[in-house]
C-alpha cells in the first residue's frame, strides 16, 4: 500500500491502472464485461496497492446490509455457541453474515455491543440476554433496527421471541430424580432476577408439589452461576448426604453441578450412589469431569435458526406489516452417569 496511512480507494486503483472509474467497478462487480487485458491490468493495480473493497459502504449505498448482529451474554456457555451456529448456518444458506458479540456477563458491555451493531447499520439484531434489556431494545428499534429476543421472555409482545420453556427445564430435572427414586432434593441456584433461574426453580417446585409430600426440597442460593458458587454450596451439602437427609441435587447450571460433583468426590461422597447430581443447561464446558453429567438439552441450534428466520421476516415485511410472534422450543432430558450410574447410562446411548 503506497497511500501512507490512508487505505487506497477505488479512485486510486483507477488512477494506478490508467482506466476509468467505471472500469474498476466492472472488474469488482461484473468481471465478465471487461476485456482480459484490462482485467489483468486492474487486478495487478489492486494487488500492488493492497486495495480492499468496502462491502459495508457498498451495502449502505444500496440501502441494505447483508449482515445481522448477535449479542449473547456469555459465549463460554455452549447454549450461546449453539445459538450462534444455528443462526450462522441459516445465514450462510441465504448469503448473509452473522456478526457475534460476547457481553461477558456484563450489562454495560451488552449495551455497548448493541450500540456498536446499531452504528454499523446491520439489518437487524438477535439478542440473548439474562436480564431485562427493554430500554436498550426500544432505543435501537426506534433507529429502525429490528430485534429478536432469544431465551428471554419480555412479556410485552413488542418484538419476536424464541424461547426454551425454562420452567419445563426445571420440571424435567426434578421429575427425573423423583422417577429414579430420589426423595430428598436440593435445588442449587442463583438469584431470581435472572429469568432462567426463576423459571427453572418454578418447574422444580411444581414437580415436587406433584409428588404429594413424598419428596422434600431444600433451596440453596448461590451468588453466581459459575463453579466457585457450586464449590461453596457443596461444602454445606456433604454432611446432609452423609446423614441421609439428601439424595438428589439439581443445579440450575451445569457448571454449578460440575463443581458440586468435584467437592463430593473429594469428600468421599459417591455420585450417584449416595446422591444423584444433575445440571439444567447442557453446557459442554462442564462435560470434562470424571462423571458424565445428566442435564437438559436447550435446543440452541434451533433457537438460532428460528431467531434469524423471524428477524429476516420482520426485515422483509417492515415495521408496519409485521406481526410479532413467540416460538417456544421444548427442552429434552439427557440422561448420563451422574444420576443413573455407568451401566444404566450406557443403555441410554
Amino acid at each position: 500500500m503506497q497511500q501512507g496511512d490512508r487505505m487506497p480507494s477505488i479512485s486510486d486503483v483507477a488512477r494506478h491502472a490508467g482506466v476509468a472509474l467505471g472500469t474498476v467497478s466492472n472488474v469488482l462487480n461484473h468481471p465478465a464485461k471487461v476485456a482480459p487485458a484490462t482485467l489483468e491490468k486492474v487486478q495487478k493495480a489492486i494487488a500492488e496497492l493492497g486495495f480492499v473493497r468496502n462491502s459495508n459502504a457498498q451495502q449502505l449505498a444500496a440501502g441494505r446490509s447483508r449482515s445481522v448482529g448477535l449479542v449473547v451474554i456469555d459465549i463460554s456457555n455452549s447454549l450461546f455457541v449453539d445459538i450462534a451456529r444455528g443462526a450462522q448456518r441459516h445465514a450462510a444458506e441465504l448469503g448473509m453474515n452473522v456478526l457475534v458479540a460476547n457481553s461477558d456477563n456484563r450489562i454495560d458491555q451488552q449495551r455497548a455491543d448493541l450500540d456498536f451493531f446499531d452504528e454499523a447499520r446491520v439489518s437487524g439484531i438477535l439478542l440473548a440476554p439474562m436480564e431485562d434489556a427493554s430500554e436498550d431494545v426500544a432505543r435501537i428499534r426506534r433507529h429502525g433496527r429490528p430485534t429478536v429476543m432469544l431465551n428471554y421472555d419480555t412479556g410485552r409482545g413488542d418484538c419476536c421471541q424464541v424461547l426454551v420453556d425454562n420452567e419445563e427445564v426445571g420440571y424435567l430435572a426434578a421429575r427425573h430424580l423423583i422417577d429414579i427414586g430420589r426423595t430428598s432434593l436440593a435445588f442449587v441456584g442463583g438469584r431470581d432476577y435472572l429469568q432462567p433461574v426463576a423459571l427453572r426453580r418454578r418447574g422444580v417446585r411444581r414437580a415436587v408439589a406433584e409428588a404429594g409430600g413424598r419428596v422434600t426440597l431444600e433451596e440453596v442460593p448461590t451468588e453466581n452461576l459459575d463453579p466457585p458458587g457450586g464449590l461453596r454450596a457443596a461444602e454445606g451439602l456433604v454432611a446432609k448426604v452423609r446423614g441421609g437427609r439428601l439424595d438428589g441435587v439439581i443445579a440450575v447450571t451445569d457448571l454449578l453441578a460440575m463443581a458440586i460433583i468435584q467437592v463430593f468426590g473429594a469428600q468421599g461422597v459417591d455420585v450417584p450412589g449416595d446422591v444423584a447430581v444433575m445440571g439444567c443447561d447442557h453446557n459442554s464446558a462442564a462435560w470434562g469431569g470424571m462423571i458424565p453429567l445428566t442435564s437438559v438439552q436447550m435446543q440452541g441450534l434451533d433457537m438460532g435458526r428460528e431467531g434469524l428466520r423471524l428477524l429476516l421476516a420482520e426485515i422483509a415485511a417492515g415495521p408496519v406489516g409485521h406481526e410479532h410472534v413467540t416460538t417456544v422450543l421444548r427442552p429434552e432430558l439427557v440422561v448420563r452417569e451422574s444420576t443413573v450410574g455407568r451401566a444404566a447410562a450406557l443403555t441410554q446411548l
